[in-house]
């Protein structure tokens, strides 16, 4: 095979978050950039975004609109006034919705690219040293070599997959499937209650699937402040969604167009027949194949690349960010900011990232954010807080809007009054979080926050008025909770 060379200043593998931002910030400090990327389309077409916006969180956001519209009109909108007779559902018409809205992101993406003289080369990269690229085309299957100053390796992570249920991607699924189904189960299981598994459930069960959840640890969304996960299994279960924790499962078999799965807990060995089993136990880094055997990058045992606090690994020039790393959560924006911190490291700029102050969020309804630390984290050390609770029901635009489940958690030191952590269940969680990122990024205390004018009526008011809880001074409250 004909082998040319290329020289960049950069090369990035992956473009989903964290890649495509590395490449977009190299690109505007006038690094010569290239990004090789290997995601096909359906219609065997290059689109950048990966696993995040072709299969992952977009496309799951996407879908829980539609679902949380089609849930609405059937049981929610006659209180309003409003009635809706013969309400029926397309899946197929859902489906495309989705992908007219990723690939029109996709498109503004490829938009960037050009815009910034990025080089897009959809094909297979494997590490070779320190400098070069080996990469395979994914149109012709030419082998070239690629050379480049600084690497920066950032090709995401996949579904983890379960050895007593085997994938066949018709009746046992993994994620990705179960954002392109083409009809609604009758009845479904999904193995983890996680944030994956919650956020599929949350679509399926709105659209009328009944929906179990198989959950092998014994407390529900542990990593959660204890108050926020126990107020989300409430109101989940309230949902309809069946929560099964403790719930190790032992085996999984199709036949006569059904799984049967044996699963096991305190009160011994069950059996659940479903029309579809989702497999949702987590994600894996995509190292395999990523590095030539002589390129000695160090993985630990998980498959994860080892890197310092600065995201290089243990080779020189060369970097790795997003899902391919454990500094921090796998998460589209903590990938993003260090693409960005790479970039401008290689540029000679140095933007530390706080990663303390990383927001999380589950994108169910409600949904879950938190900043932060947790209660029980915080009294685990000893140390001395205070804390103020506000719930939603105590809320005018969340009364407005019949969205009143959830609350507003503030932790804040008992002497310093400094914000040490925000956790939400609510209605627009994920955009209420942002003002206390904003506050703890300042370290603000929750003086500030309650000195700080809210607009009203706004779900924003729940924030201010937890912090008023903390003073003993909420407007709108009887009792302190």
């Amino acid at each position: 095979m004909q082998k040319k060379q290329t020289n960049f200043d950069v090369i990035v593998i992956g473009a989903g978050p964290a890649g495509f931002a590395s490449a977009i910030r190299c690109a505007q400090l006038g690094l010569k950039t290239a990004c090789i990327d290997n995601w096909r389309n359906k219609k065997n077409q290059s689109r950048l975004g990966g696993s995040h916006l072709n299969t992952g969180g977009v496309a799951s956001m996407t879908l829980l609109e539609s679902a949380k519209l089609y849930h609405q009109l059937n049981h929610e909108i006659a209180k309003h006034g409003i009635h809706a007779e013969a309400i029926s559902i397309d899946i197929p018409l859902m489906m495309q919705r989705k992908e007219k809205v990723i690939e029109g992101i996709s498109h503004k993406m490829s938009d960037l690219f050009a815009h910034h003289h990025i080089d897009h080369i959809n094909a297979k990269a494997r590490l070779l040293n320190t400098h070069e690229i080996e990469v395979v085309s994914n149109d012709t299957q030419i082998k070239s070599i690629l050379n480049a100053k600084h690497i920066i390796l950032a090709s995401g992570s996949s579904p983890t997959k379960l050895p007593c249920a085997h994938i066949d991607n018709e009746f046992i699924i993994d994620s990705i499937t179960a954002l392109n189904l083409e009809a609604v189960p009758k009845k479904m299981a999904i193995i983890g209650a996680g944030v994956v598994g919650l956020e599929l459930a949350s679509i399926w069960n709105r659209l009328g699937a009944e929906t179990i959840l198989l959950e092998a640890q014994d407390n529900f969304l542990s990593l959660l402040d204890q108050q926020i996960s126990g107020e989300a299994y409430r109101i989940y279960q309230h949902q309809g969604l069946d929560l099964r924790l403790g719930a190790r499962v032992i085996s999984a078999k199709k036949g006569n167009k059904k799984v049967t799965i044996e699963y096991q807990d305190q009160d011994g060995t069950h059996t659940l027949r479903v029309d579809k089993l989702i497999v949702a136990c987590g994600r894996k880094p995509n190292t395999a194949d990523l590095a030539a055997p002589e390129a000695n990058l160090l993985l630990d045992d998980n498959g994860y690349v080892y890197v310092d606090d600065n995201c290089r690994t243990n080779l020189p020039s060369v970097y790795a960010i997003g899902d391919l790393t454990l500094l921090g959560p796998m998460l589209a924006h903590k990938g993003i900011e260090e693409g960005v911190f790479v970039a401008e490291r290689i540029a000679g700029l140095h933007n530390p990232i706080n990663y303390d102050n990383l927001p999380c969020v589950v994108y169910t309804e409600p949904e879950i954010a938190w900043v932060g630390q947790t209660e029980q984290a915080l009294r685990s050390t000893g140390e001395a807080i205070k804390i103020g609770i506000y719930p939603l029901t105590a809320t005018i635009r969340a009364l407005a809007m019949d969205k009143t489940e959830g609350l507003v958690k503030i932790i804040a030191h008992a002497e310093t009054d400094k914000i040490l952590g925000v956790h939400i269940i609510g209605t627009q969680a994920s955009e209420l979080i942002a003002e206390a990122v904003i506050a703890m990024e300042f370290s603000a205390s929750s003086e500030d926050l309650a000195r700080t004018i809210h607009a009203r009526p706004t779900l924003s008011e729940s924030v201010h008025d937890a912090a008023l809880v903390l003073k003993d001074s909420a407007l709108h409250l009887s009792t302190r909770h």
